[in-house]
């Protein structure tokens, strides 16, 4: 039987994550995400339950509709369904101990631009209950996502947290459009391994990894690679990228077949952003407006599992 590592995904909105860790390789074993529509979201397209049963043995034995959104979600083992909890403050992370992947956007209204910026002053700052959980999981890996607003006002504790625990961590900007999407947005992702007692500060180089972000460009550095992003459309109009995809639902078995196959991003999304009638219209749209681009989050997570035994 084929290994998969395993992934555990806080803060998990319409799984964005999970679907980024499946094309890479791993298997998601649990999710925590409060939201109801989220949770209803992540149960219909992840199979994911609050029950610890099965898929395949609810309502009576017969096996949930699977929406029409590509091969890849419909790959998920219905014998052994991730489990859904629905409060941080709950979860408990040894229940997990030793996964391979930890994952978690974890709120990102503290810092962001658009709200006050209350920092650790804010109720929704919930990096201490991540760590925690960090702490009780020790991954092998851990995948954090947020604004760029956070690396002024907290980004350096963030780092020193997961150090304190024994993680290497490195931060990188990455935007959307490094991997060709017709939007900015960018994002701050946080990368740690677990190093134990041994020396992080070898893996870490900080200052060179959080380039500066301005004019529509941005560095990507992956490895002992860097790539120059940059949003001007029309600069970019043909000009091909390691990952070209359709939309989240349109999506292929892996974003390597969308690509083979010169699948292109979509100008929109299909779910009708200004269009009333919609059902569940405003919760669709929060939950875009909170995930992550899956796109951006696997080619990091591609680069982790080569590094797994």
């Amino acid at each position: 039987m084929k290994y998969e590592p395993t992934h555990v995904d806080l803060f998990s909105g319409i799984g964005g994550f999970a679907l980024a860790a499946q094309w890479a390789g791993f298997r998601t074993v649990a999710f925590c995400e409060i939201d109801k529509y989220c949770q209803k979201v992540l149960t219909k397209n992840f199979m994911a339950n609050a029950s610890g049963e099965s898929v395949a043995t609810r309502d009576n034995g017969r096996e949930e509709h699977q929406p029409n959104i590509g091969t890849s979600l419909r790959n998920f083992d219905s014998s052994s369904s991730p489990r859904l909890f629905e409060n941080i403050f709950d979860f408990d992370g040894t229940v997990h101990r030793g996964c391979s992947l930890l994952t978690g956007g974890f709120p990102c209204q503290p810092f962001s631009v658009a709200g006050k910026r209350r920092g650790t002053e804010d109720n929704r700052h919930l990096w201490p209950e991540m760590l925690r959980v960090i702490n009780e999981a020790r991954p092998s890996w851990v995948l954090g996502e947020n604004v760029p607003g956070i690396i002024p006002m907290e980004l350096d504790n963030v780092l020193s947290d997961l150090e304190s625990i024994g993680y290497a961590a490195r931060p990188f900007v990455i935007p959307a459009c490094a991997i060709d999407a017709r939007h900015r947005r960018d994002r701050l992702w946080i990368i740690g391994r677990y190093m134990g007692n041994s020396d992080c500060d070898g893996w870490q180089e900080r200052k060179q990894t959080v380039a500066p972000v301005g004019h529509g460009e941005a560095v990507v550095s992956t490895g002992n690679k860097s790539a120059m992003a940059n949003s001007n459309r029309d600069e970019r109009h043909g000009r091909s990228s390691n990952v070209q995809m359709g939309w989240l639902g349109r999506a292929s078995e892996t974003p390597q077949d969308n690509n083979a196959a010169g699948i292109e991003w979509l100008t929109e999304p299909d779910v009708g952003r200004v269009a009333n009638g919609i059902p569940h219209r405003v919760d669709r749209l929060k939950g875009l407006g909170n995930a992550i681009v899956p796109q951006v989050a696997y080619e990091i997570l591609r680069e982790i599992r080569k590094l797994i035994p």
